[in-house]
């Protein structure tokens, strides 16, 4: 009998935490994002009125000299960050203040699973980090080591650039 109710204890108690984990995963996640999205609205948004307020003043100045990104023009060198596998260490090229071109000094070469995580990962993350103009990207899974190289060495060059 105590065998049952502690069964029935167990079984009820790995239902709540499978719920808990789904609400996370599939709403939370929606709602997070959903707020990213109306935060990021809100900041084009704004963009947009006080370019257009620039443009009303200023109708004679000349856009050659403007930069339209966050960014100095120029090539900035990422530090060299440590990770368990290697360093990781990125150049970057911005030009018209923005994220143009990431190359890739170093990375994790000693293994031949390093090498082919490598060869997968990174062309990835540079195409995100370029897209996002920051080093704000996604993770992928089997990557973890080179994406904390490669955001940390990145995140550096731009900080750098600002």
């Amino acid at each position: 009998m105590i065998k049952k109710v502690a069964g029935v204890a167990l079984s009820f108690g790995v239902a709540v935490a499978m719920a808990i984990d789904g609400y996370i995963v599939f709403f939370k996640n929606q709602q997070s994002s959903a707020a990213s999205n109306l935060s990021e609205t809100k900041t084009t948004t704004k963009a947009k009125s006080v370019s257009s307020n620039k443009a009303q003043t200023s109708s004679s100045s000349t856009s050659s000299n403007t930069t339209s990104g966050k960014y100095k023009d120029g090539t900035y060198t990422g530090t060299s960050t440590s990770t368990r596998w290697g360093d990781v260490q990125v150049e970057i090229t911005v030009a018209n203040g923005k994220l143009t071109k990431i190359t890739v000094l170093s990375s994790p070469n000693s293994e031949q699973k390093s090498i082919a995580i490598n060869e997968q990962a990174l062309p990835t993350y540079k195409s995100e980090a370029i897209k996002a103009q920051s080093a704000s990207i996604q993770q992928i899974s089997g990557a973890t080591e080179t994406y904390k190289g490669f955001t940390g060495s990145l995140q550096n060059a731009l900080n750098q650039a600002e």
